[in-house]
């Protein structure tokens, strides 16, 4: 029977406090870190904050979703959109997400500077950076780029590599001027003529310049003119990685999510759909993601599952960053890979 309306009226004042205070510790409790799925399994809330706005690279993560892999691992995942590498790896550190996905060069000067984070597998194990120009420009070798000006943004990795490159290929950083542009001038700066080239990673700027300025972009990729180092990963803090088997599920859910993506790359891509405002079109985060797939392994990775790593490799990308002063003071491997919670081969 239901109470008369006078009664009803006094009621309600007392009893939305209370419903209140119910909901708020709900919202505070342990419940907050984990959902139940629509079949009734228990799954992690977790965050993954990327290296920056969506772009065709994170397919695997969106495709992965789709496909239930992340919760078939017990994952419900937000991907977040990053601000940078380092911002990443900072939060990361902090706990301010539970994973990232940042630059290795980023990881190794964070490790440096006492953010306490680790890497659980690099994917991007071939550099995607290079010097990228439009393919009517008369540079088809590094000694073509002397007296060339190229747009780099002061202390990054690529700029801070640069010279390695060139040392490598013959040159000096004298040989070339680098004028330095912030990183969402770069493209501009190509285009409009300011510079003849930009230092940009091939899986990214590329494509976007390409279609931006319906010219054939061309490239001198580091690792094939004499420097490879490990590009972009999955990492994790110290609080993620003592919330029990989490990260390994985590390692295991991604790599099996990049696996599915390689096969099915147009899917994976089409999966990436309403991800966010400044999304690349179609045709860009297709060429992007097959870029992408050219970079996953080294010859000692090649034929292992995505993500898998080795020491060695791990070694010679601190060594070619302390080189470029990146690193400060390097550490051993084990201080920057978690590998009892990575990838397996």
């Amino acid at each position: 029977m239901q109470a008369p309306r006078t009664l009803r009226s006094r009621l309600l004042p007392g009893l939305l406090p209370l419903l209140l205070v119910s909901v708020t510790a709900t919202a505070c409790g342990d419940d907050d870190k984990t959902t139940v799925s629509d079949s009734g399994k228990k799954l992690d809330k977790v965050t993954l904050t990327l290296n920056w706005y969506p772009y065709g690279e994170h397919a695997p993560f969106y495709y992965g979703e789709k496909q239930k892999i992340f919760e078939k691992h017990g994952i419900d995942l937000d991907i977040r959109a990053g601000q940078g590498s380092q911002k990443t790896v900072q939060a990361t550190g902090a706990g301010q997400t539970d994973f990232g996905w940042a630059d290795t060069p980023a990881v190794l000067a964070g490790v440096d500077q006492g953010v306490k984070v680790k890497s659980l597998g690099v994917y991007l194990q071939t550099t995607p950076a290079s010097v990228q120009f439009f393919g009517a420009e008369d540079i088809a070798a590094p000694d073509d780029l002397k007296g060339k000006t190229v747009a780099g943004t002061a202390g990054d990795a690529l700029t801070k590599t640069f010279p390695i490159f060139l040392q490598k290929n013959g040159m000096e950083l004298s040989d070339v001027k680098v004028q330095n542009t912030d990183p969402a001038g770069k493209i501009a700066a190509v285009i409009s003529g300011r510079t003849d080239a930009l230092l940009g990673y091939a899986s990214d700027q590329g494509p976007i310049m390409q279609n931006k300025a319906k010219k054939d972009v061309s490239y001198l990729r580091f690792s094939e003119h004499g420097l490879n180092f490990y590009s972009n990963g999955l990492i994790a803090g110290n609080k993620t990685l003592a919330r029990g088997d989490l990260a390994k599920r985590m390692a295991s859910a991604v790599s099996e999510s990049w696996a599915a993506a390689e096969k099915n790359p147009k899917p994976a891509v089409a999966a990436m759909d309403g991800a966010s405002e400044q999304l690349p079109p179609q045709n860009v985060l297709s060429e992007q993601f097959k870029t992408t797939l050219t970079l996953l392994h080294t010859d000692a990775t090649r034929g292992k599952a995505p993500g898998a790593n080795t020491e060695a490799d791990w070694k010679q990308t601190i060594d070619v960053f302390a080189e470029a002063g990146m690193v400060k003071s390097p550490k051993p491997v084990a201080d920057y890979w978690d590998a009892t919670n990575g990838v397996k081969g």
